[in-house]
């Protein structure tokens, strides 16, 4: 197994007949997910998503990929291939057309039109072009065929890419449901037919690699959430991810059959299932679907809200629920259905939602303690079908954590591929195939790009360091009025302090440690004012951590007296 190396110096020119593949986000994190393949002096690309937050990220809205390395070969982009609508693949759509607006997008109908509604809202109208499997479709030196792959959301994609290099086959998101709610399932055979003609590089989705045996299917969730249904004594409130579809349709079906009313809540939920509806991927019985205005009218048992929010995000409309901050009230004898995964780093946010709900009287019903819930990736058990069907001769497991990659390379390992053309590599590795092998030649600038409002990539690393500072260690302004002839203070400095433990006397130490540091200054002839408030800084920052062992914010302010 190949593994990157932190040595990688910057890749070498890609031979003629080389196929270059580098993932600019969704290798060692599950979200921002963006592969670049380069050949004969054009790129295409698959997938451009965003990744979500992390705690220690505050006041980031989302991350983006990392274009750096392509930003001066925009040009050369023949194409933009989206698998599926889910915002980890296409969430980054938007700033890279804002970089060049007519690169061509491809995906499939309820891909491009949930793509769609998203750019309305940053004033983008793109160049699509609309695919289905068993579609053939050339994008410069690139042919691209497309295949059916059953996923979380209708309408996914796998892509194989066939150049002079080799052939190509990128699974997208994926699972092997059998029993799928649309009767779409993954097109083995299309995955065997291509395995015969010979597959050089195998890109497979590595989210579930950890897991055994195989994911269950959508359809086994039908007796939970039909039990709510039957059973729920007042309203059901379900939250959902706004574009499960299958998902929704089901407490469409049972809400329908126990005789209840349904209204969607939240924005993105209502125009998500209204493109779904309107292109037939969503089946609603009439009379089914009502504003939230007629629900009102109705008795509480025939009352079903279908909403966003089922990961604890501070504003969607589950966790202004539990805070009482929302136009519907939850009391004693609702029940509500978390119909929906916990993302990691995010099971804190949802078990406090979880705990809100419940105070207020509610049932919630969840994946720790019902059938809701069925992951849309496969397991190990789908992934080693699909390597002996494909019998690759390259692989390069791609979406997930580092533990999620090197699960998926030892199991191709497993079904006999050889160890040195398993090919583990991180955002920014890049990974050539040339004559059949694929290798780790290098790497390209791949760091974190955060949007901060209407601001993108101005926030840096550094700039989140002081963020966590302020908000864990606080903040201390001093102000010193510093004599210009003597150097030493005027007057005693002011203290003014927020987030850090304070009263009169806490700051009446540090002022002898401020004229020490002001009369060395003096002695080595230092007068100027920039370089006078960094040693202050330093000083105080010393001396808070010496007394009280808590590193504040120092911001220093000299006033020439």
């Amino acid at each position: 197994m190949s593994h990157p190396h932190p040595g990688l110096k910057t890749a070498p020119p890609l031979p003629a007949k080389g196929l270059r593949v580098v993932a600019l986000g969704g290798l060692g994190e599950i979200g921002r997910n963006m592969t670049v393949f380069e050949y004969a002096g054009k790129l295409l690309i698959v997938d451009c998503g965003v990744l979500f937050p992390e705690e220690t990220q505050p006041g980031v809205d989302v991350i983006l990929p990392d274009f750096t390395s392509i930003r001066d070969r925009l040009d050369d982009i023949v194409a933009v291939v989206l698998t599926h609508g889910h915002e980890d693949h296409i969430g980054g759509v938007p700033y890279l057309l804002r970089e060049r607006s007519d690169i061509p997008v491809v995906g499939s109908k309820l891909t491009l039109a949930f793509l769609e509604a998203k750019l309305k809202e940053h004033g983008i109208r793109p160049r699509t072009v609309r695919v289905k499997e068993d579609d053939k479709r050339k994008f410069g030196p690139f042919e691209c065929e497309f295949v059916a792959v059953n996923h979380s959301i209708p309408d996914g994609l796998a892509v194989a890419i066939r150049t002079g290099a080799g052939l190509v086959l990128h699974t997208g998101d994926f699972k092997m449901d059998q029993f799928p709610l649309d009767d779409r399932i993954t097109d083995l055979r299309a995955f065997a037919r291509l395995g015969e003609e010979g597959v050089d590089l195998f890109l497979t989705d590595s989210t579930n690699a950890e897991v055994p045996g195989f994911t269950t299917s959508e359809r086994e969730l039908n007796p939970a959430i039909e039990q709510v249904m039957r059973t729920a004594p007042r309203r059901v409130i379900v939250s959902s991810f706004a574009s499960h579809v299958h998902r929704i349709q089901q407490v469409l079906d049972a809400a329908h059959q126990h005789g209840r009313k349904v209204a969607f809540v939240g924005r993105s939920m209502v125009r998500n299932m209204g493109i779904a509806r309107e292109l037939g991927y969503l089946k609603v019985p009439s009379g089914l679907v009502v504003t939230t205005r007629e629900l009102e009218k109705l008795p509480d048992h025939r009352i079903t809200l279908v909403c966003t929010g089922s990961q604890g995000e501070p504003m969607a409309a589950l966790s202004r629920m539990a805070n009482r901050d929302h136009m519907i009230r939850i009391g004693e004898g609702d029940t509500v259905l978390l119909a929906s995964s916990l993302i990691p780093g995010n099971e804190n946010a949802i078990y406090r939602v979880i705990n809100g709900l419940t105070r207020w009287g509610a049932h919630v019903v969840h994946k720790g303690n019902a059938k809701v819930h069925v992951s849309g990736h496969a397991s190990a058990g789908e992934l080693v079908y699909c390597y002996n069907i494909v019998k690759p001769r390259n692989v390069m497991p791609v979406h997930g954590e580092f533990r999620h990659l090197r699960a998926n390379g030892d199991l191709a390992i497993r079904t006999g591929l050889d160890p040195d053309r398993v090919v583990i590599a991180e955002d920014g590795v890049v990974v050539d195939l040339v004559d059949g092998r694929a290798s780790i030649t290098g790497k390209v600038p791949a760091g974190n790009v955060y949007v901060d409002g209407m601001e993108v990539g101005g926030v840096t690393e550094a700039s989140l360091k002081d963020r966590l500072t302020l908000a864990e260690e606080g903040v201390v302004t001093v102000v010193a009025l510093v004599d210009a002839d003597t150097g030493a203070l005027a007057e005693a400095p002011d203290f003014l302090a927020r987030g850090f433990v304070h009263d009169e006397t806490t700051f009446e130490s540090v002022i002898p440690v401020i004229e020490k540091t002001l009369a060395t200054a003096a002695e080595e002839g230092v007068g100027d004012s920039r370089q006078l408030e960094q040693l202050i800084a330093r000083a105080v920052a010393n001396w808070a951590f010496r007394t009280y062992r808590r590193k504040p914010l120092i911001i220093p302010v000299i006033i020439d007296a």
